[in-house]
């Protein structure tokens, strides 16, 4: 079912396994809910319930938090403006109960991440995974899951290296999910579960983090009428930006050879016209013995890791923005003046819905000041 929140649609499933859509009662109860999306890691929501002491919904709740049944899961969208966007489709992990003694109601507060967490419940370590490079390891871990329609999406390394048998077999090294981030960060990629497009289904992709793509319609500061950012702050960090070294070993001579890796990324190009200029140097080290092509994949992860030198904060109400504004995607600014103006990259979005208003909490960040565009779209 359904529940409005002053123009937006909430539709909240909650079920073992399979979410069906909760009863009215519930709805009723839902006082506020939170829902955090990072363009890297784990993902989390946060519900509060208004219920009696005395309610059924209590016990319901503390069942499914895991007193009897294992698992589960929680589907949240909401629909502004006839568009549906999934927010998450998780698991609840931690629950707490307020009864107030004054007007014999209680706060549930109920927590939960999205089904990677199912995925970090069992160790598998050392499974084995023979002749297979890191994407088809990552394929073949994340097969488990299709019951919760996660829907895998593998981009294979430019680096491929697949060890030979005789020599070595790679095994899994703890839970697929921490299997699979560290196979991510060796060759320097990123690895999360996007919910949705449709309602029961999560795209798990691993992957480099892409800059490019659809651009969201445009943030707005001091336009007047068209304004709809309430409030943004900007730092700018030039002692973030690092160049490391990569130290090889010459097999035949022994003698070292140093090579920096560059920032060439087509998926992700400069946002910023004026980048920052590197002020660290790391050598990597532990890797002069190893294949170049091991060596020069973890030298990417490393220059992975290097931060974007300019971030930014804000808060929108969505109804004024008039969308659901998306993490993992481009956003234009206007009005910010011409060092921030331009496309960002959204890193991170925090949906707060309470009774009465829909609000947005983002970070954004870019490599460099000043627009590499002329202007951008409304």
């Amino acid at each position: 079912m359904r529940a409005v929140f002053k123009g937006v649609h909430v539709t909240l499933m909650i079920g073992p396994t399979v979410p069906v859509a909760v009863s009215e009662d519930v709805l009723n109860a839902l006082e506020s809910l939170k829902v955090i999306s990072r363009d890297s890691g784990t993902s989390g929501f946060e519900l509060v319930f208004k219920i009696t002491l005395n309610s059924p919904l209590q016990t319901a709740f503390l069942l499914g938090a895991g007193v009897s049944i294992p698992l589960v899961r929680v589907v949240i969208a909401v629909t502004v403006n006839g568009q549906t966007s999934v927010l998450i489709d998780g698991v609840m992990t931690d629950h707490s109960v307020s009864p107030n003694g004054k007007d014999g109601t209680t706060t549930l507060n109920i927590k939960g991440e999205d089904l990677s967490r199912v995925m970090d419940y069992i160790d598998f370590s050392g499974l084995p995974f023979p002749a297979m490079p890191a994407e088809a390891q990552v394929l073949l871990a994340l097969a488990k899951y299709a019951l919760f329609g996660v829907i895998p999406l593998v981009i294979p390394s430019v680096l491929l290296d697949i060890p030979i048998p005789t020599i070595q077999i790679p095994r899994q090294q703890g839970t697929d999910l921490q299997h699979i981030r560290r196979l991510a960060s060796m060759v320097g990629y990123v690895f999360y579960l996007d919910p949705g497009p449709a309602i029961g289904t999560s795209v798990a992709y691993w992957g480099p983090q892409i800059k490019v793509g659809e651009v969201q319609p445009a943030l707005a500061i001091d336009a007047d009428a068209s304004s709809n950012v309430e409030s943004m702050s900007f730092t700018f960090t030039n002692e973030e930006k690092s160049l490391p070294i990569l130290i090889i070993q010459e097999p035949i001579t022994k003698i070292p050879i140093p090579i920096p890796i560059p920032d060439i990324n087509p998926l992700s190009p400069p946002l910023g016209l004026i980048p920052p200029i590197p002020k660290h140097y790391p050598i990597i080290t532990g890797v002069a013995k190893l294949p170049p092509v091991r060596a020069a994949l973890i030298a990417l992860a490393k220059d992975a890791q290097s931060a974007d030198a300019v971030t930014a904060t804000g808060t929108i109400d969505v109804l004024r923005y008039g969308q659901v504004l998306s993490a993992r995607k481009l956003v234009g600014l206007r009005g910010a003046g011409p060092a921030f103006d331009g496309l960002w990259y959204v890193s991170s979005v925090t949906h707060d819905l309470k009774r009465g208003e829909y609000k947005q909490e983002f970070t954004m960040s870019r490599n460099g000041l000043v627009s590499t565009l002329p202007s951008v779209a409304v």
